[in-house]
């Protein structure tokens, strides 16, 4: 077979897991039904566990365009509740403000670097498993043909073409009470405000920028990007969808519906692709399960929610990868019985998780006097600094612990920063105590032995997805619940 991975579907999270598996050693192509970069405006930047995923993969200067490390959000929102998070001690919601089309590029040309054929203009048309592999019928600009691969990755967003042809259902529900009307526009100058940069409305008050704003018509969010365009976002339940194309006219009418006083708003300036959408309703869903055989599912095409308070490629990206390294394992014949099971067991919850919090968010927002009394209600809880911690692990996706047995306060845990040994994608040992290296000897053709410092512990195991298997805080770890995870999570010694 030319190709071990055939992954349908060439945006963030099926490039994402092309460069994992590229890391790891094995084949993988990704088949892109565009032949260009998408013209439509889609998420506007990231929050949460991703980012610093991206850095311990080498790859958040890339986005951010400087050296310096990411540091944690001090202020995010949940359901237009403004959230003081540097009152926490432990704050784990990073965000990065940049548009998906450069998340994009930066993940395809990390790929053409690890030696991944992308091949745009083909579309995964049909699949037939077999008992070692998984024949694909694609059509590409020159016609149809088949491939033959050991493992096909839906990446092929909501539709997912993928998810149909293996069968996999979709429940979920559908609401359309609600139509939101999105799009880049310009406001007079008098309208911004210099000290918050937020959106100063006369006659109605200020509009914080980059955080939901409810009203009892409706929810407005007003973003000004660094790059000088200007996103504006209107809600609401009781103004229909109109029946001419959408336009900025309409936009500025939803505005002052909510907000009762106008705000007169202008055309985008500068390079697009520029946002102007209008969408009705919205849909929340979940696989019934993320592998069928050969066959397995990422991102959207596992799960779609609403796009409030901008979880998708945190939770997409995090498939991803947490595929990634099982399926490489497996590929190569040393992941122990039932590691590529442990993606969906592991990230089956994590979706369910941020399907949960969106479906409560936009009840949250909702209009009337019912919920701004609920309203009432929780922000006098997210008074409470142990219910402030647990929503901000939530939104950040902090709150999902990996294994069944966690032994330290470490274990099942995102890693603490190694610097560049995480680079490698690679299993890794960090030993500080100069005493297990001969423990870890039978799995050196897959994990590195390393020192560095980590605080509150001794030595750690650390998996490709920068998830801790194992740690210790002794002075001399015990060899032998070292060696049970070495084998559990990285199969048998060679």
């Amino acid at each position: 077979m030319p190709f071990d991975v055939v992954i349908s579907g060439g945006g963030p999270n099926g490039l994402m897991v092309a460069c994992e598996l590229a890391l790891a050693g094995v084949r993988p192509v990704v088949l892109e039904q565009r032949t260009g970069p998408a013209e439509e405006q889609r998420a506007n930047g990231m929050v949460g566990q991703v980012i610093r995923l991206f850095e311990r993969r080498g790859l958040y200067g890339r986005l951010s365009g400087n050296a310096a490390p990411p540091a944690p959000a001090p202020q995010f929102m949940f359901a237009a509740f403004p959230l003081p998070l540097h009152q926490l001690t432990d704050n784990p919601v990073y965000t990065i403000l940049v548009p998906q089309q450069k998340i994009e590029a930066m993940l395809a040309s990390r790929a053409e670097e690890l030696g991944v054929e992308i091949r745009p203009g083909h579309t995964v048309t049909g699949l037939t498993q077999k008992d070692e592999a998984v024949v694909v019928t694609v059509d590409g600009p020159d016609g149809s043909y088949e491939m033959e691969t050991r493992y096909l990755v839906g990446a092929d967003g909501g539709r997912s073409i993928t998810r149909k042809l293996a069968g996999i259902g979709f429940p979920g529900v559908a609401s359309d009470h609600t139509v939101s009307r999105t799009a880049h526009i310009t406001v007079p100058p008098e309208y911004r405000d210099a000290v918050s940069g937020g959106l100063r409305v006369p006659g109605y008050g200020l509009i914080p920028p980059f955080l939901h704003h409810r009203s009892e018509r409706g929810l407005v969010s007003y973003a000004p990007f660094p790059d000088g365009r200007t996103l504006l976002s209107v809600t609401a339940s009781d103004l229909p969808e109109g029946d001419e194309p959408f336009a900025i006219a309409e936009l500025q009418q939803a505005l002052t519906h909510v907000l009762g006083v106008e705000v007169p708003l202008g055309p985008p300036v500068g390079d697009g692709p520029h946002m102007l959408r209008r969408r009705s309703g919205g849909q929340t869903r979940l696989a019934e399960r993320y592998r069928e055989g050969r066959v397995l599912l990422v991102g959207d095409a596992a799960h779609v929610h609403s796009a409030i308070g901008g979880p998708g490629l945190n939770l997409g990206l995090q498939d991803a990868v947490n595929l990634a390294w099982k399926l490489a394992a497996t590929v190569r014949g040393w992941a122990p019985d039932g590691l590529l099971d442990t993606y969906e067991t592991e990230r089956r919850p994590a979706g369910e998780r941020v399907t949960m919090h969106t479906q409560a968010q936009s009840v949250l927002v909702g209009p009337g006097p019912e919920v701004t009394a609920l309203r009432t209600l929780f922000g006098e809880l997210l008074e409470k600094p142990a219910v402030l911690q647990h929503i901000a692990d939530l939104i950040a996706g902090a709150d999902i612990r990996y294994g069944s047995s966690p032994g330290s306060p470490l274990t099942g845990k995102f890693v603490p920063d190694l610097g560049p040994a995480t680079h490698s994608g690679r299993p890794l040992l960090v030993d500080n105590t100069g005493t297990l290296g001969p423990v870890a000897a039978p799995w050196s053709d897959r994990v590195d032995v390393v020192t560095a410092p980590v605080e509150g512990a001794t030595a750690l195991l650390v998996r490709p997805d920068c998830y801790v298997a194992w740690a210790s805080a002794d002075a001399a770890p015990d060899g032998e619940t070292l060696r049970a995870a070495l084998t559990e999570w990285f199969g048998a010694p060679s």
